[in-house]
């Protein structure tokens, strides 16, 4: 009969054991899409993501989706924040942010903005974090055939600052211009100082991980080195991110964030920018090993 007890607690610890294993959940990843997106575009991703680390929640915020995606970013980020705040208070071990294209610069605002958030990974994917000056057929959808060089007199006003696009236009030939009227990426950089600044870098640096993705043959982010934080000059060579101002003066705490071993960079050629979030081996390459 003692054999049997012993026999059965030794079972009963083993199921517990067990159970404690499978019932060991991913964080949930939440998805933040690019312009002129919503969350059916990121079905296949979020299928990715799954079969990788199966029961993981996965929500693509449906949010300012399609056309609604070129109303200003403030407005956008105030959506964005009720929403993931929301999901946040539901998980209490913390959340994942995987971030699209402009949807990257929204999430820099929201990282920055949200304060006690439990974000631990920041996926930045093919995002014009630095700032965006180029050609591209997303500019063309909205200033039809105008050249990059007359774009500026579109955006550096209060109308133009009502376009999505023209809160990350950045004229390098033209910065004081751009830090002038531009309301949005020069707050987040720390260029154009507000009382804010040191909340926000405390905020922003609450995240575990900054994961940066981008590729030569984008096409569309210009110049492509903004995904990992590098920007044109007032020559248009591009400065990479360790000699960028924001981060040698550690603004809003990437320099902070590099020092501790928490900014992973992964560069991918041969990917085009409507391409990244369906590209498999994007995602086994750059993203899986930091969804766990």
């Amino acid at each position: 009969m003692m054999e049997t007890l012993q026999v059965l607690r030794g079972s009963l610890l083993l199921l517990l054991l067990v159970a404690g294993v499978c019932t060991e959940r991913y964080k949930p990843v939440i998805i933040v899409h690019g312009l002129f997106e919503g969350p059916r575009h990121y079905r296949t991703f979020s299928q990715y993501i799954r079969k990788a680390h199966p029961d993981t929640q996965v929500t693509t915020i449906s949010l300012y989706n399609h056309a609604a995606s070129i109303k200003p970013l403030w407005m956008q980020v105030k959506g964005f924040m009720k929403a993931l705040t929301s999901i946040m208070n539901k998980s209490p071990d913390g959340i994942h942010l995987l971030c699209y294209s402009q949807g990257g610069v929204i999430c820099r605002a929201l990282l920055s903005t949200i304060p006690n958030h439990n974000v631990h990974t920041f996926i930045a994917l093919s995002s014009p974090l630095a700032g965006h000056y180029g050609e591209t057929e997303y500019q063309s959808l909205k200033f039809g055939a105008r050249v990059k060089t007359e774009v500026r007199s579109l955006c550096y006003n209060r109308l133009g600052q009502l376009i999505s696009i023209c809160n990350y236009w950045k004229d390098p030939h033209h910065m004081s211009k751009y830090r002038q009227y531009n309301s949005f990426l020069p707050l987040l950089d720390g260029e154009k100082p507000h009382k804010h600044m040191e909340a926000w870098k405390i905020n922003f640096l609450r995240i575990k991980k900054l994961v940066l993705i981008g590729g030569p043959d984008d096409g569309v982010i210009t110049p492509w080195q903004s995904s990992l934080f590098g920007f044109y000059d007032s020559n248009e060579n591009v400065v990479e991110m360790r000699n960028q101002e924001f981060y040698k003066k550690d603004n809003f705490g990437l320099k902070t964030l590099d020092d501790r071993g928490d900014v992973s960079v992964c560069v991918r050629a041969g990917v085009k920018h409507t391409e990244w979030h369906f590209d498999y081996t994007v995602f086994s390459n750059c993203i899986e090993k930091w969804l766990t």
